[in-house]
């Protein structure tokens, strides 16, 4: 895999940090999916199933909030209970954070920690500055620059290579 050098500079201090909790808690999922509700069935679905065909566990609301359960509940676990968290930054994050949804908390929850990775998918980090100024100071990843496969590559592989070394 290919990282550029400001891309890996991005890369490197959240996959050190990821090294560390899989230590800690190795029960944990790799990385958790923010998005869009209005993203569920097209870019967030796309994106989850990429990091996965790169052996990334990932924790998808879609996939994993089951009938009757707490939305918000499972959000909060599944939270507390992945290493990693991906903010899928599209037009619609940018109406979701704007309109203070779940989103919104999942990114506040995010934002707490050193281990978040923007992407942003048809839409820039501009335009992720005038909504979350902190979100848009974050090193990310940009589908204009890379496509969203190569992306969701870049973000699996530290993952992968933490549980193919057992360290």
């Amino acid at each position: 895999m290919y990282y550029s050098p400001a891309e890996w500079r991005s890369i490197e201090p959240i996959a050190r940090t990821a090294k560390e909790q899989a230590h800690q808690h190795p029960e944990r999922r790799d990385l958790f999916l923010c998005h869009a509700w209005d993203d569920r069935e097209g870019a967030a679905t796309d994106l989850y199933d990429l990091l996965r065909s790169h052996d990334a566990t990932v924790w998808f609301s879609e996939k994993d909030v089951g009938l009757g359960k707490s939305l918000i509940r499972e959000i909060d676990r599944g939270l507390a209970n992945s290493r990693v968290g991906i903010v899928l930054v599209t037009p619609a994050l940018l109406q979701s954070l704007a309109s203070q949804g779940i989103a919104d908390k999942e990114l506040s929850a995010l934002l707490a920690t050193d281990r978040v990775i923007p992407v942003a998918h048809g839409t820039t980090f501009d335009a992720l500055r005038d909504v979350s100024p902190l979100l848009a100071s974050r090193s990310g990843l940009n589908t204009a620059e890379s496509s969203l496969e190569d992306v969701a590559a870049k973000v699996a592989a530290p993952a992968a290579a933490l549980a193919e070394d057992g360290t």
